[in-house]
């Protein structure tokens, strides 16, 4: 009878710790280069980032620390992530797939003329529009120790909030 109980406990303990993962972050970051991303350089991004954010919205950063093309399908499929970090080689791949957020009402396009590209959504005539911010040179990732070299921000079309994941990445693009 105390085996029972015992695994009866177990069982609810198990039951509860799995549904306590805390509060979701408004907006999750999944950054992932050519080579990976190590998670440190990430913990250090997301300190930074929330000290120019403020407490709303919340973030959090995620990061691969090698290069799985898989990995990238099944993060941007589950649509999890606000925002995305990745190489400009699969920013440039994704593009045929229509899937950013237009970022013309956020930030300018004229600032970021790498990341203005045309892409034409079904049914629709292509258009060109700001979709990804280039990070070579920039200020968040400088201040940090980061090159951001070859690294694209964007906003999936599933992003889950997408006015906070604007609202983070304008703060990420500030030059």
């Amino acid at each position: 009878m105390k085996v029972k109980w015992l695994l009866v406990m177990m069982m609810g303990l198990m039951v509860m710790l799995t549904g306590c993962g805390g509060p979701k972050p408004d907006v999750s970051i999944f950054i992932m280069g050519a080579n990976g991303f190590p998670s440190e350089a990430g913990d250090k991004l997301e300190s930074s980032l929330k000290s120019k954010v403020g407490e709303v919205p919340t973030v959090k950063v995620n990061t691969s620390p090698i290069f799985s093309l898989e990995k990238m399908i099944v993060e941007l499929a589950a649509g999890g992530n606000g925002i995305f970090i990745l190489a400009e080689d699969q920013f440039k791949s994704l593009s045929n797939q229509a899937g950013f957020v237009s970022l013309d009402d956020t930030i300018k396009p004229e600032d970021y003329p790498d990341g203005v590209i045309q892409i034409a959504e079904e049914g629709k005539p292509a258009e060109k529009h700001l979709y990804g911010i280039p990070l070579a040179g920039n200020k968040w990732m400088k201040e940090q120790g980061f090159e951001g070299k070859g690294l694209v921000a964007f906003i999936p079309q599933n992003a889950p909030k997408m006015n906070e994941s604007k609202q983070v990445l304008k703060v990420i693009a500030q030059k």
